[in-house]
């Protein structure tokens, strides 16, 4: 398996590219339309065929390139199926699963809390169990709970009952990061997740939230339309303007 975490810088957001190298298959997660070209430069360089682009949620910090990616290289759109997006090409339930390649498994795992619709995915390979927790975990943080239906109940629900429950030796993988983390682990979240650790109750986690007092993200306006159609330009056909 090749393993690739890339950053887009003015929303802080990381992609992930995972390839079977059997096969030469290939997915993104979190994709940014800003960093098209050089994700295609990238799965150009390695000669891998991108299969699929997924995205955990309907972002409200910058705009999915996932349309593009459909447009120039073919490859299927997938999220969450209570998004319900007719421009998605696959719809994932709750602990659906796809192959990437020859023996990739990917699990898509229902995480509602920063979106009501939100999905986190988890990849088992050799020894190692990655989890690409989108906004609902963070590194030492946690995605708000203030927009886009969020719940500050349903994320503490999450956290400490989907994800605190898995293996202490897990790799988070997180969609943003704001302090030039990569990964944490979850023992590592227990232990020192400021927002959420193992032994937060859900008054104080839900008071915490509720007085974070953040601004609204700068491109929510035109990120979430956006988004509801896969990144595309509204109308048809795809823009592929302002990337870099």
């Amino acid at each position: 398996m090749l393993f690739k975490q890339l950053f887009e810088s003015e929303s802080s957001t990381y992609t992930y590219l995972i390839s079977c190298q059997e096969k030469q298959e290939a997915i993104l997660i979190d994709p940014v339309l800003e960093t098209l070209s050089r994700d295609l430069r990238i799965l150009e360089t390695l000669n891998l065929k991108l299969v699929y682009a997924i995205d955990t949620h309907i972002h409200a910090d910058h705009v999915t390139s996932a349309a593009a990616l459909r447009e120039i290289s073919n490859c299927k759109v997938a999220g969450p199926a209570n998004d319900a997006l007719k421009c998605r090409d696959i719809n994932f339930k709750n602990n659906d699963s796809i192959i990437i390649g020859n023996s990739i498994k990917l699990e898509a795992i229902h995480t509602p809390g920063h979106t009501d619709s939100h999905f986190s995915y988890v990849i088992n390979h050799e020894s190692d169990k990655l989890l690409f927790s989108g906004d609902s975990l963070l590194i030492n943080s946690c995605g708000r709970t203030d927009f886009q239906s969020g719940s500050s109940k349903e994320l503490y629900n999450t956290i400490k009952n989907i994800f605190y429950k898995m293996p202490d030796d897990t790799k988070v993988y997180p969609a943003h990061d704001y302090n030039n983390n990569n990964f944490s682990t979850i023992i590592d979240q227990k232990q020192d997740n400021s927002l959420i650790h193992k032994n937060i109750d859900m008054g104080n986690f839900i008071s915490s939230m509720d007085n974070l007092d953040l601004g609204s993200p700068k491109k929510i306006d035109f990120a979430v339309p956006r988004n509801n159609i896969c990144g595309a330009t509204f109308g048809t056909g795809v823009s592929y303007d302002n990337v870099s």
